[in-house]
């Protein structure tokens, strides 16, 4: 096997970074470099799904953290190294995702696949003959050609492959209609017309009219659901059952996983072969027990509590994490195919524009109260990097995970449900406030919210299950060995006495800004290797009720659990996450204090 580098690859390094840079000799094997182009909503996620597979990968693109996927497909002796390019309207960019676009298409490639949405035609083609305009072999992509059908438009596709002078194959991405056939004539791929940029619009509508036809047509009831599901108020109130209905599925899939098939299989399989292994690493106290197996827990390996890599670094991220990520991947992957999300995102655009957010930033905030670790790994949709640090902040301070959720109804929930609503008004306020201060003070701009509203459909489940599985590993290969890592932190940690002496040193604060007792200190450094647990150890001391919401929200918005952190310093950097972690600290310091305050006057 010989490595070479792919022409013109945008991750610049090989091997080893990207799996296409093999030729084998004496075969019958070549690469080429396919780019995936398209205006974001037009299906070119579920085009790239289908023509790859599982075969798939994600990276940024060099110098920022944009993201883009490859993966790849072999067809007549030809590997074909695909590109998911970001979605771009316009080679002219307005943001970094355009500008990461442009320069991709810059590089060159053997062959760029053009997606077109069949339903929108003419403003398609704007970016359509940008980029024919750059001489690269091209293959349209007509796709959703049944929804054009649908509204009524007929799209003569030997007419507008004659009009733009490259190879056009009509698709619907979400069944698999037309993938062969466009399969088969990417090496039919040819450079199309030149258009100058002043005769760019007039020749799109000498096109548009030649090749479409458009029929009236009644409106349907599916037509009516599309109109009311962005209605202020019906929309609204259809958006509050979605999240309802979405959450109450992640939590049934998620607990069914963990009750009845990740924690049975852990603690009966590989539990009793820690339990044989134990003997053969030394025993308690030596050093490979103590890393690999942890802290013995009231005699026993508690695979939560004990910190080794075995039993809490496998147990965190594949029993605890994994079924909610399952739970919530699966079920953004159904509103994505359905076509809900885009509507979601504007409902919710008017709100996180004032957090210097757009509406797609719903997403990242909803997988975090699954879980932040999902949560944070989905900021990456957003454009630009002031946003991706707003929004990981916000879901670090103050949007608390599940498991965490759990044990603040089971800490305060037998107080009254007044103490309850107190912990989340807090955090609901304190992520407004936060997101306000960030957004007037932090240098950037927030992009407005561009998305092309698709129509509903039914989704095609082995689309969703290979976007699934796309996701699952995604977060495999990048959560387990950050969780690994800090797990031996943690556990170098908790066998030292670092832990013993920050308490001492902060119980002045505590006892002066929060009113808490000194003893609090230790549960709420602990946070940062379980926040739910370390709400478990505020229970037996017995605090005033007012002392123990101050308790409970200070550990909620303060340093984040280990996979949290891990997953902040890969996304924003060191020099970001040490930003967010300050800001962690003074919010959370803030809102105890406030919130001590306000219950002294009440007493």
């Amino acid at each position: 096997m010989l490595f070479n580098k792919c022409a013109g690859c945008p991750l610049g390094e090989c091997p080893g970074k990207c799996p296409f840079s093999t030729l084998e000799i004496g075969g019958d094997t070549d690469n080429k470099k396919v780019l995936l182009v398209g205006n974001p909503n037009v299906g070119k996620s579920a085009l790239f799904t289908r023509l790859t597979g599982v075969h798939a990968f994600s990276s940024n693109y060099p110098g920022t953290t944009v993201g883009f996927t490859e993966g790849y497909l072999r067809f007549d002796g030809v590997r074909y190294c695909l590109i998911d390019v970001p979605g771009a309207y316009t080679l002219e960019p307005t943001n970094e995702a355009e500008d990461v676009a442009k320069r991709i298409l810059e590089e060159g490639a053997d062959v760029v696949v053009i997606t077109v949405d069949a339903t929108a035609l003419e403003r398609n083609l704007n970016l359509a003959l940008q980029v024919l305009e750059m001489g690269l072999p091209s293959v349209i992509a007509l796709n959703m050609v049944d929804e054009a059908r649908h509204e009524g438009i007929s799209i003569d596709v030997k007419v507008l492959e004659k009009a733009l002078g490259v190879p056009v194959v009509g698709t619907v991405a979400v069944t698999g209609q037309g993938i062969s056939e466009l399969i088969s004539r990417l090496k039919d791929a040819r450079p199309g017309i030149a258009v100058p940029a002043e005769e760019r619009w007039s020749r799109i509508g000498e096109i548009a009219a030649s090749a479409q036809t458009i029929e009236h047509r009644h409106h349907t009831v599916r037509d009516r659901i599309e109109d009311l599901s962005v209605h202020p108020g019906w929309g609204a109130l259809l958006g509050v059952f979605a999240i309802l209905g979405s959450f109450a599925a992640v939590r049934v899939i998620g607990e069914g996983l963990i009750d009845y098939l990740l924690d049975p299989l852990f603690n009966g399989i590989l539990m009793p072969l820690f339990q044989w292994l134990g003997p053969l690493l030394g025993g308690e106290g030596s050093l490979p027990f103590r890393v690999l197996l942890g802290m013995l827990v009231e005699g026993r390996i508690d695979p939560e509590l004990s910190f080794g890599l075995l039993t809490t670094g496998l147990y965190v991220p594949l029993v605890m994490v994994l079924p909610y990520v399952v739970a919530f991947y699966g079920v953004l992957s159904f509103l994505e195919d359905v076509g809900y999300l885009p509507r979601f995102a504007v409902l919710f655009d008017a709100l996180l524009h004032k957090v210097g957010l757009h509406g797609f930033a719903i997403v990242p905030n909803l997988l975090g109260l699954g879980c932040n670790v999902p949560g944070i790994m989905a900021t990456r949709i957003l454009e630009s990097r002031r946003e991706r640090f707003i929004a990981s902040t916000l879901i670090s301070v103050a949007v608390p995970c599940a498991g965490l959720q759990a044990m603040i109804i089971g800490a305060l929930g037998d107080l009254g449900g007044r103490y309850v609503l107190a912990v989340y008004g807090t955090l609901f306020v304190a992520w407004v406030i936060l997101g306000r201060i960030m957004h007037k003070f932090l240098p950037g701009y927030s992009p407005e919210l561009v998305v092309e509203i698709p129509p509903y459909r039914l989704p095609a489940f082995k689309g969703i299950g290979m976007k699934l599985w796309f996701r699952i590993k995604g977060f495999l290969m990048e959560a387990i060995p950050m969780v690994l890592a800090g797990v031996l932190v943690a556990n170098l940690l908790s066998t030292s006495a670092f832990m013993d002496v920050v308490s001492a040193l902060l119980s002045p604060l505590f006892r002066g800004v929060l009113g808490l007792p000194p003893e609090t200190a230790g549960p709420i450094l602990l946070g940062f290797l379980r926040k739910d647990i370390a709400v478990g150890m505020l229970i037996p001391m017995r605090l005033q009720p007012g002392q123990m919401v101050v308790a409970v929200v200070t550990l909620a918005m303060t340093f984040p659990c280990i996979a949290t952190f891990i997953v902040l310093w890969k996304e924003l950097g060191v020099k970001d996450m040490l930003k967010t972690i300050g800001i962690m600290a003074l919010a959370a310091l803030a809102a105890g204090g406030v919130l001590n305050f306000l219950f002294a006057l009440a007493s």
